[in-house]
């Protein structure tokens, strides 16, 4: 694979424009592509035989009017009570817009100052346009405006409108070229990763929008792809860059050293995006629409930015020619260094005193994961939202006028044909008297007579952790047979916890192959499992951070949040998903250049410092561009994205810090030549590759001795 890549490598840098245009052309037709034949995203969270599945499947052949999207009309009065005359007319003109079914009055609030309009479509929210249907719904109830009211806008329809985005990428971007700058020292090797990210970025999203066409991409999935493509697109490129910098150094022409760095840095590249690819596969596992096509998402994007870092990068470099390094660096007999001096120093030092330095990374670690033993995860509802959004203040007007729990009404969906309809009012009775139940609706029959609804309304809001026992306590003495619950709380009581018992298996599962892969590259079962260990370590911190910055509320104000909210269960499985395949991203860098260093010279502790002296600069370099990256994610409005980014950024600098500068080097300080140990049978089943190109072979580095750990 080495010479096939080192060909390719040299062939595009000398003939440059053949791959540029080759890639503008795939740009263009993706993009174009994309405008004409591309799909809307839509949200897809069904969770197949759970009981509010079920609730909602029973409503949508018995009680369509109730199936479909709704939203709330919120209706303050500033100094008095609500009229309901102008109520009316603004209940007639809702019940003229597009896709509305029905518009149900509730009674008001006791003091008469708020009242609700409740705005039922045929269709659910996936097939509406939230932000156009918001501003119809603003234009119908302009009369309440004028009369002095004051007018905001809850439930399923608003809460889906999503703010305009660009202001995260930009700051990624910007964050991104001072880095590269300031480590390269040269306006162009700052600006050629950068460039051939965007390239792979460009032709990734528009395979995302492709994909819509042919199934349900999620809302949230091309942010997330972009947030990890952006960030691991330039990463990939800055390695590759690299290594072709180090080979002009040597002394080699730009072909050479383009064809040499596709061959060494590119190979890792490869199998490194290998990697994020399969621990974005593990999200299959949650057996959910919405994650899985995160998962293929943001595996698309993935795939085009190694795409084009190993075939668009060395076009680009052939053009560049010698001014990828600094001025005086391109001078004749100039020396320049490719490792640094300071990384090598510290990585000796760790490994000549590797037991307190690993204790020491190891209780940091522990330290800051010990928040997560109490994270709570539930869903983000209104409540989470700044002031400064109408679904926020709708939420607290509905808290204020009738109880907190009525932003989240329990649905009780009764199968008549298993129940008889002389048992509702009793069932009623028994739901009312249901400890945390404030009010039930009398039982609405379908017309067909095969079916019932009770609307509960608890005590509890939807975020309120007292909610789920109130679910839980209808749905263990109070149902009768054919009867099951829904709505926002069962929904997310249900959503919580199958993606909490989907969790570890896939857990497992992206490890287990992890390691089967590093296995296989590397020659080692003992390099595998610490690399395992270390990443699990640096995503159990990242889970700890998110539980104190968010739960607890420590960077609540800075991020521009309320309260303390709890950690999102939307994000436990794709969190995990990416951070352990980024985590190994940096993981196989830095042990190509290790094992490199191993098999030339044998020696087990020089191999790790000299490794780290090589890449040591690199990857701070793209850890700080990928911190960057993520954190200007956390400005994103939307929490889920906003918990997101926060916690990649946290694992990412742990990672590049704690784990690569104080936990690699002493645990294999103290590893010494079991780094590489690999049982005689296993090493004659498992497959030769040359991970390193020009390094000597794998087998002359078996048959020497190597020297003991020094």
């Amino acid at each position: 694979m080495s010479r096939l890549l080192y060909r390719l490598g040299k062939a595009a840098a000398l003939r440059p424009w053949r791959s540029i245009v080759v890639w503008l052309v795939l740009v263009g037709a993706m993009a174009g592509l994309a405008g004409v034949a591309g799909g809307a995203l839509h949200d897809d969270y069904t969770q197949s035989g759970s009981g509010s599945q079920k609730a909602r499947d029973l409503l949508e052949k018995r009680f369509p009017a109730l199936s479909g999207a709704d939203a709330r009309v919120v209706v303050h009065g500033r100094s008095g009570r609500v009229d309901p005359g102008a109520l009316a007319v603004a209940g007639a003109r809702l019940r003229t817009l597009p896709h509305v079914s029905a518009v149900d009055p509730a009674p008001p609030s006791p003091d008469g100052r708020t009242a609700l309009l409740t705005v039922r479509y045929s269709v659910q929210v996936t097939e509406l346009a939230p932000k156009e249907t918001v501003d119809r719904l603003r234009s119908a109830t302009r009369n309440l405006d004028a009369a002095g009211y004051r007018v905001e806008f809850g439930g399923q329809v608003p809460e889906n409108v999503t703010a305009p985005g660009g202001v995260a990428e930009g700051v990624g971007i910007v964050a991104a070229l001072v880095v590269l700058f300031v480590a390269f020292g040269s306006v162009v090797a700052a600006g050629l990763p950068l460039a051939v990210a965007l390239a792979g970025l460009g032709a990734g999203v528009s395979g995302v929008t492709l994909l819509a066409a042919f199934t349900d991409v999620s809302t949230t999935a091309p942010t997330l792809a972009v947030m990890v493509g952006l960030g691991v697109g330039i990463d990939y490129a800055l390695f590759i860059l690299t290594r072709h910098r180090e080979g002009l150094a040597e002394g080699l022409d730009v072909p050479e050293a383009a064809g040499r760095a596709i061959a060494t840095a590119g190979q890792s590249v490869i199998f490194a995006g290998f990697t994020v690819l399969l621990a974005l596969c593990g999200l299959v596992l949650s057996q959910n629409p919405v994650y899985m096509t995160m998962g293929f998402a943001t595996g698309l994007v993935v795939a085009f930015t190694v795409l084009s870092a190993v075939t668009l990068l060395p076009a680009v470099l052939g053009l560049a020619g010698r001014r990828v390094l600094r001025r005086r660096d391109r001078a004749p007999g100039a020396t320049v260094h490719a490792d640094s001096p300071r990384v090598r120093r510290w990585a000796e030092h760790v490994g000549r005193r590797p037991w307190p330095w690993l204790l020491a990374g190891t209780v940091l670690m522990i330290t800051l994961a010990a928040p997560a033993l109490g994270m709570r995860t539930w869903p983000s509802d209104a409540s989470s939202e700044p002031e400064s959004n109408t679904v926020r203040r709708a939420y607290d007007l509905v808290a204020e006028g009738f109880g907190p729990g009525a932003n989240g009404p329990l649905i009780v969906a009764v199968d008549l044909r298993k129940t008889d309809a002389g048992t509702l009012p009793a069932l009623r009775d028994r739901l009312a008297r249901t400890e945390g139940v404030v009010s039930v609706t009398p039982p609405q029959v379908s017309p067909g007579r095969d079916a019932a609804v009770l609307v509960v309304t608890p005590r509890y809001g939807p975020q309120d952790e007292r909610a789920p026992a109130v679910v839980d306590r209808i749905r263990a003495r109070e149902l009768p047979p054919g009867a099951e619950i829904t709505g926002l709380t069962a929904a997310y009581v249900d959503l919580s916890r199958s993606l909490s018992d989907r969790l570890w298996p896939m857990i497992g599962a992206v490890v287990a192959t992890s390691f089967v892969m590093l296995m296989i590259v590397f020659r080692s079962l003992v390099a595998p499992l610490k690399a395992a260990a270390m990443n699990l370590l640096s995503i159990g911190a990242a889970y700890g951070v998110l539980t104190a910055v968010f739960q607890w509320g420590w960077g609540a104000g800075p991020l521009g949040l309320p309260h303390g909210v709890p950690v999102s269960s939307l994000i436990l499985l794709p969190m995990f998903a990416v951070l352990f395949g980024v985590s190994m991203d940096y993981e196989v860098f830095l042990l190509s250049r290790v094992r490199e260093e191993w098999l030339r010279h044998g020696d087990a502790r020089g191999s790790v410092s000299s490794g780290l002296a090589a890449t040591g600069r690199v990857i701070s370099s793209a850890a700080l561009i990928m911190v960057a990256v993520f954190l200007g994610f956390a400005a994103d409005p939307g929490l889920v994205i906003k918990q997101m980014g926060v916690g990649l950024a946290v694992a990412v600098a742990l990672d590049a810090t704690v784990v690569r500068l104080v936990l690699v080097p002493a645990a294999m300080a103290l590893l010494g030549r079991a780094n590489w140990w690999l049982p005689k049978p296993l090493a004659r089943a498992l497959p030769e590759i040359d991970l390193h190109g020009a390094a000597e072979p794998a087998s002359a580095g078996r048959e020497r001795e190597p020297s003991a750990a020094r």
